[in-house]
């Protein structure tokens, strides 16, 4: 969609420290940062507007919210959905506590209770059972229904969950059973939340999608609320967006909304540098994300969120709990420890000097120099020296080492967690990370980069200009969004290339109604076809993009799984599903050029921490670099919202858009080289 150059735009990032703010008007980019609050997530939202001065143009109509939620994260995360009730066919009321009977580690001889989704007195039974050959094996019957009305009053919950078998199939049982649920239940079914086979897959989708629909919906209509007319838009798992509305009754398409738009801006990244080959690392204050894109962001459908499966699209991430807040403790056998449990944003770390009394990451960097007396988080929280030294001081007295010695082994732990992370989705998929840029970003993330470049043999390191901000920036650069699918379960050779193009036009018939809703033309819209493949016995599939016939298809399966699994074989091929991605690309203009000026000086030498001692190191103000400057590390690179930490070793180039290029010296380079 085109920008309209009278509308300003803002792309918002909820996270678990701070909420980020990107402002696109007139031409000119604006970053912002506030303290989150996680009870109300929209006041800190509401704040952040408040002081980039936008409620004048809220009310003359001219601003425009795309908005990353952690809404629904945090609540399945932390067990906290509604009451919710699971209904499905007889004798299957018990599927979601059963699941796959899979352990999370196959030698544990005494693994833990798995946690029960739903109590067994919130799993109904009914009947309206359709077969997989589409016949009806129990009809749904008028006493069924009244029986499901009677329980359900009985049980008074604020949500329904209907997943019915074979509802991907034939639906009407499933809308039988919802339209006869009383007024104000949110209700969730299966046929329209992912109307594809695998039962508990499925059931988990639906039953997540209700247990967290009306805490996202009560979320989004409060803040949609203090908007006023203001367009609100939200980012999905799958990377891209959709309006509130919709937003509301997509609770389980959400779980990744943040890091999502974090995704989203690399993708534009990569493309405008022409680097189709990147490492993704996001480090912000209470978790860090990790993914790889090779040309493409990659989607998946075996995601999870805690002990959860989710299989509605999600893009391909893998998420760690290390972050800047990450508290470093001593466990009961003595040894240094980091994460996942974090300081939160309130009190926070003990530099922020808000009550905090335990250790954590940012507090190392603190003590070790590497964000300065004079750095001010956020643009405007001034960092409590003294009581990050008294934090971290606590810890080395129990370890026994020195300050600065305890400081640098929670950097070197949590360098650890994040570069066992980075190996999970590259070496671990065949990938060599030598042939991968490392782009880092988050408000943390540049104080860490170097030391994991290193570790992984990256021969490029990125840190984007609005890194600190930058799955903000991603919400404005996202496309407006629809992922739909539908299971059809055939072999490959025995469907027409006509009939297949008939399935993905029915999808994009569905989608494109939708987008209509938003205001999308229908030139604006690309369709992404694609099919998810295996060999007939096969439990996994392969997805790939739609060939133009059924037998280029064919080949480019057996191609495929041959890369993928080092084998092909002579098996007939299944088609399991088809998908259609739906896009509207935002019409985002390049951000804008540094301006003209001389290469800038050093603000001031900070005592930085390095190897074994305290050593004067130059610290630059990143708004003040000039196009094609270099800087050799060490050196302190400090923005309103982010500091790198260039290290010895490595040295810096600045582009025409304020994108830091670091590459590691070669013996007989100089700064100018």
């Amino acid at each position: 969609m085109l920008l309209a150059p009278h509308i300003a735009y803002l792309g918002v990032d909820t996270g678990g420290t701070f909420t980020d703010f990107v402002l696109f008007h007139q031409h000119q980019v604006r970053c912002h940062k506030c303290p989150s609050t996680p009870e109300h997530p929209e006041q800190a939202i509401l704040n952040g507007i408040k002081e980039l001065g936008l409620s004048g143009l809220i009310a003359a109509g001219q601003l425009m919210v795309v908005h990353g939620s952690t809404v629904a994260t945090n609540a399945a995360l932390e067990g906290k959905g509604v009451r919710t009730v699971f209904i499905s066919n007889r004798g299957f009321g018990d599927m979601l506590t059963i699941g796959r009977q899979t352990r999370s580690n196959l030698y544990d001889l005494r693994p833990p209770a798995k946690v029960v989704p739903v109590a067994p007195d919130l799993c109904l039974e009914t009947g309206g059972r359709i077969g997989a050959d589409r016949r009806v094996i129990e009809a749904l019957t008028e006493a069924d229904i009244a029986a499901l009305k009677r329980q359900v009053q009985t049980l008074k919950p604020e949500a329904v969950a209907i997943n019915l078998l074979f509802s991907f199939i034939d639906d009407r049982f499933e809308k039988a059973i919802a339209a006869a649920m009383p007024k104000g239940v949110f209700v969730s079914r299966s046929s329209e939340v992912l109307p594809e086979y695998k039962e508990y897959e499925r059931g988990m989708a639906t039953w997540l999608n209700a247990w967290l629909g009306p805490k996202v919906a009560d979320y989004l209509g409060r803040l949609q609320a203090a908007l006023k007319t203001t367009p609100l838009s939200v980012m999905q798992s799958s990377g891209g967006t959709t309006d509130a509305a919709n937003a509301s009754q997509r609770a389980v398409n959400l779980l990744l909304s943040g890091p999502a738009g974090g995704l989203a801006a690399v993708k534009h990244l990569g493309d405008s540098l022409q680097r189709p080959r990147l490492m993704s690392f996001d480090m912000g204050g209470t978790s860090s994300d990790v993914a790889l894109i090779n040309g493409d962001i990659k989607l998946t459908n075996e995601g999870s969120i805690g002990p959860y499966p989710v299989a509605v699209p999600m893009v391909d991430m893998h998420t760690i709990g290390a972050g800047g807040g990450s508290l470093a403790y001593i466990d009961e056998g003595g040894m240094l420890r980091v994460g996942p449990e974090s300081a939160g944003a309130d009190p926070g770390p003990a530099c922020y000097n808000k009550g905090g009394l335990k250790p954590t990451v940012t507090d190392a960097n603190v003590v070790l120099g590497r964000l300065p007396a004079s750095a001010k988080l956020g643009g405007s929280m001034p960092l409590n020296i003294d009581a990050a030294r008294r934090a971290v001081g606590a810890l080395a007295t129990q370890l026994q080492l020195s300050i600065e010695d305890a400081a640098a082994g929670i950097l070197a732990i949590a360098d650890e967690h994040m570069i066992r992370a980075l190996r999970v989705i590259s070496v671990q998929r065949g990938h060599d990370p030598g042939e991968f840029s490392l782009c880092c970003f988050g408000g943390a993330g540049g104080l860490h980069v170097c030391a994991l470049a290193d570790a992984l043999g990256c021969p490029e390191i990125i840190v984007p200009n609005y890194g600190g901000v930058f799955s903000a920036l991603g919400m404005l650069l996202a496309p407006k969004e629809r992922q739909l699918s539908r299971t059809i379960n055939t072999a490959l050779a025995s469907i027409s290339s006509d009939v297949l193009v008939q399935h993905f036009h029915n999808l994009a018939v569905t989608g494109q109604t939708q987008l209509h809703g938003e205001g999308v033309q229908d030139a604006e819209i690309t369709e992404h076809p694609s099919v998810d493949l295996c060999y007939q016995g096969q439990s996994y599939t392969l997805n790939l993009p739609w060939q133009n016939s059924v037998a280029d298809l064919e080949a480019a399966f057996h191609h495929a799984h041959e890369q993928r699994y080092g084998h092909r074989l002579e098996l007939p091929v299944q088609l399991i599903n088809v998908r259609q991605a739906l896009r509207a690309a935002t019409a985002m203009p390049d951000l804008p050029s540094l301006p003209p000026r001389a290469p800038s000086q050093a603000e001031e030498l900070c005592p930085v921490f390095i190897a074994d001692d305290f050593y004067a190191t130059p610290r630059y103000l990143r708004d003040e670099l000039a196009s094609e400057q270099f800087i050799t590390g060490p050196a302190l690179i400090s923005e309103s919202v982010a500091t790198t930490w260039l290290a010895e070793g490595w040295q810096a180039k600045v582009d025409t858009q304020g994108h830091l290029l670091i590459r590691r010296l070669k013996r007989g380079m100089t700064a100018s080289s």
